[in-house]
């Protein structure tokens, strides 16, 4: 088996990647803040609810929905859901300029013809124009997420590398469950109940001390 698309999507994936993850905590920030997330295991918890039932399962699925597109109308239809079902104006920030940004970096380097997308949308697809297992996309992309809102619980709570790194190999089955459950695309099942998260991005604009985007 070739490493190609492995290494490949570590590129696309890593912080070296000029996407700005590392300026967003999609609520996380706000959540410190106002004191339900204050230790290690409050985090781990905050991110299994984003991976069974907010935007790190419903990013997958929607990364899923556009390697499966079987056409641009198809694909500019699901960016549409994807930029709809943003509970808030910074999390609709978060997922636009990181996509306008993987969008402009990729087509740069390869030669894609890649419109502003949101990032999920944007990845599934030039995953398949690169012939990259949908599985292995969706696998590293909620690692890159879950990995992203580890190190701003590390700047935000007193969370040292190594712990974070243990809740990160803690929480790699469930990516994998998320995975599994969202790799057929199918956008009936798009959903969302993590509700914590959503007004905690809400509360976030409006933020008096802050160091993330979102």
């Amino acid at each position: 088996m070739t490493t190609e698309p492995a290494v490949l999507l570590m590129q696309w994936l890593s912080p070296a990647y000029p996407v700005g993850a590392f300026a967003y905590s999609h609520g996380l920030e706000a959540a410190v803040a106002d004191g339900t997330v204050k230790t290690g295991a409050d985090l781990s918890l905050w991110l299994e609810d984003l991976l069974t039932h907010g935007g790190a399962r419903s990013d997958a699925l929607l990364l899923a929905a556009a390697y499966h597109a079987d056409s641009q109308a198809a694909l500019k239809d699901i960016d549409a859901t994807a930029r709809a079902f943003c509970p808030s104006a910074e999390r609709l920030r978060e997922t636009a300029l990181q996509g306008e940004a993987f969008c402009r970096t990729t087509a740069a380097i390869w030669g894609e013809d890649l419109s502003a997308l949101t990032y999920p949308v944007a990845l599934g697809y030039a995953a398949k124009q690169h012939s990259i297992p949908l599985d292995l996309t969706q696998q590293m992309y909620l690692h890159a997420f879950v990995s992203n809102l580890i190190s701003a619980g590390q700047r935000l709570l007193a969370l040292g590398q190594l712990e974070g790194q243990q809740r990160l190999s803690a929480l790699s089955p469930l990516m994998r469950e998320t995975a599994a459950a969202t790799y057929a695309g199918d956008l009936a099942l798009l959903s969302g109940a993590s509700f914590a998260a959503d007004i905690a991005s809400m509360r976030h604009e409006t933020q008096y001390s802050r160091i993330f985007r979102s």
